[in-house]
């Protein structure tokens, strides 16, 4: 229970978990909630995948093949890599894990705020933490004030772009980093789960084509955001040949099952899908955020499927009562108690398909208003 609660805590630590925050609140167990904590695809998944799962079934009677060749193929085509550079993962998480397992004992470094299971990844395997906190409210990465507290550290994790801020650390200020990291022996990893979602130019986006000049970067990705495929577990690591061989021989046999695995190809061949995300996002994302701003919200620029807002200094409303108002309406945003740095000031909320969104802009302009009578 712990990695999801807090004993001494109401709020969860992942979106998606009303059960506890309707119980904390008074509200019954059927109250009805639109779901914003939760950063998916809301396109997806595509409508295919249900009945393409309903003929793989057959498949469960066999041990998956060891080595997933053919979902590895096309993850290495995807990025235009080699299939040895690519270690299929079961979800982000256990590739986040795995990471971390490769350096048991040493020192890490963990940009913040930021998604928790790097620090739990870390924990786990006995690493010593250092944090360093992104100043709000843009959480802007100065990366040689950052450089400077890297002298001792063995391992940074990161996130591109980054949960809960949405924000996207620039290619060339990424190249900064990785040179100045290779010079003080820093290896760096970075969770890409979210590069699909930075829009029509996600492949530009990605750190991929650094990797053969890199070979102290590590990527982390996960397949089921972008094709909203969270209870399937699917994701996969980046990284060079020899980091690729050391983190497999961390990962238990056949840790991918059979349906995950074979979907890849898929997946990823269905490029009509990935258009017509990319599409969603450059229309929907930016009339969002002026719906957000426009209401009086702090709202961070986001290059994701999210955007983090608070209450403005002018606006006589508390985050938490924020939140408590908008679930009792119905709509379920994501707390940030437990992100380093955000010390539940913030609220994380999901893009969803037009009509949700503008129901959430709806209830926010009426809360935020009541609360100046």
């Amino acid at each position: 229970m712990s990695q999801f609660m807090s004993p001494s805590s109401p709020w969860p630590a992942h979106g998606g978990q009303a059960e506890a925050l309707l119980a904390h609140f008074g509200l019954p167990a059927d109250h009805r909630l639109e779901d914003f904590s939760a950063n998916l695809n809301p396109l997806g998944p595509p409508a295919w995948v249900s009945d393409w799962l309903a003929k793989q079934l057959a498949g469960l009677e066999r041990y998956p093949a060891p080595d997933y060749a053919a979902a590895r193929q096309a993850i290495a085509t995807h990025h235009q890599l080699q299939p040895e550079h690519v270690l299929l993962t079961n979800g982000g998480a256990e590739a986040i894990f795995l990471a971390a397992a490769l350096h048991a004992g040493k020192r890490a470094a963990v940009i913040t705020p930021s998604f928790g299971e790097y620090a739990r990844a870390c924990r786990a395997h006995g690493l010593s933490i250092s944090e360093i906190a992104l100043p709000a409210p843009d959480f802007t990465l100065d990366v040689d004030s950052l450089t400077a507290g890297l002298s001792d550290i063995d391992v940074l994790f990161l996130c591109r772009p980054n949960n809960p801020t949405a924000t996207l650390i620039d290619m060339s200020a990424m190249e900064d980093l990785l040179n100045n990291t290779a010079a003080i022996g820093c290896r760096v990893v970075v969770d890409e789960a979210f590069i699909d979602m930075v829009g029509e130019t996600s492949q530009e986006a990605s750190l991929a084509p650094l990797l053969a000049r890199y070979p102290h970067l590590m990527l982390l990705h996960s397949m089921t955001k972008f094709y909203t495929l969270p209870g399937l577990r699917l994701g996969y690591l980046l990284a060079d040949v020899t980091t690729v061989q050391a983190a497999q021989d961390h990962q238990p046999p056949w840790s991918v099952n059979h349906l995950a695995a074979e979907l890849v190809a898929p997946l990823l061949a269905d490029d009509a899908f990935a258009r017509r995300t990319q599409r969603w996002l450059a229309s929907e994302r930016p009339r969002m955020a002026q719906a957000l701003t426009q209401l009086g919200l702090e709202v961070v620029p986001s290059q994701a499927c999210f955007f983090l807002i608070r209450p403005s200094a002018a606006q006589e409303i508390t985050t938490d009562a924020l939140f408590e108002q908008l679930l009792r309406q119905g709509i379920l945003v994501r707390h940030s108690h437990n992100f380093a740095g955000l010390n539940g000031e913030w609220l994380r909320v999901a893009l969803r398909d037009e009509p949700d969104n503008r129901r959430l802009v709806n209830v926010l302009k009426k809360e935020l208003h009541d609360c100046l009578r």
